[in-house]
């Protein structure tokens, strides 16, 4: 297991705790983050483009001219694709792009996105969720940590620090249930509460 410090909010350490090797000590595999980052995308899509066929278009209903004798091409609706203002030919429709992936490997790229954290020192752990919900106050914690941007990882309790984060573009709160390889990436740090951590190695499958 690693040992890694446990700080407070001045950066200070207060405590260690040790990570399971299970969860924290995993090689990274970059196929696997990319297949669960592509998932999450996909699954975020609305998926509500949409396009009129000919027989949606407006108007249309009488022949623009006569079968023979014009010169042109013959035609039979101004609705036509070939017309300007007619319809779409196999144009996109609503459509849902979400898909299943297994669990093990959804949990496998969490836990490899984790172990990236750490091993590149860009994870943290603080001994409390503490927050006023003051989002200046917040900011002036984080300066500490020399944090550009950053996930807080907190829980369902934690209901003012997310009230705090909510203003900070570069910062994100997350309860411990909502932990995603996505962000973790995104914001490529993450500080996570002591009294989450259980929770999370549930999430990854181990207890």
């Amino acid at each position: 297991m690693a040992k890694v410090a446990v700080l407070n909010w001045n950066k200070e350490k207060v405590g260690d705790v040790e990570l399971l090797d299970e969860v924290y000590a995993k090689p990274v595999r970059k196929d696997i983050l990319q297949t669960v980052v592509k998932w999450q995308l996909a699954c975020r899509r609305a998926g509500t483009h949409s396009t009129k066929t000919k027989g949606l278009v407006s108007g249309g209903g009488k022949k623009p001219f006569r079968q023979k004798g014009t010169g042109n091409a013959r035609q039979g609706s101004t609705r036509s694709p070939l017309n300007p203002g007619g319809g779409i030919i196999f144009g996109p429709t609503p459509r849902d792009y979400s898909y299943n992936l297994p669990r093990k490997v959804r949990q496998a790229g969490l836990k490899t996105a984790l172990s990236y954290l750490l091993a590149n020192d860009k994870l943290f752990v603080v001994d409390s969720m503490d927050a006023s919900g003051k989002t200046k106050e917040l900011a002036s914690k984080l300066s500490t940590f020399g944090l550009n941007k950053a996930v807080i990882v907190g829980s369902k309790k934690d209901e003012m620090m997310g009230r705090a984060a909510r203003n900070l573009k570069s910062f994100r709160f997350l309860q411990s249930e909502g932990i995603n390889v996505y962000d973790l990436l995104k914001y490529d740090a993450a500080i996570i509460s002591q009294e989450t951590l259980s929770e999370i190695n549930a999430k990854c499958g181990v207890n």
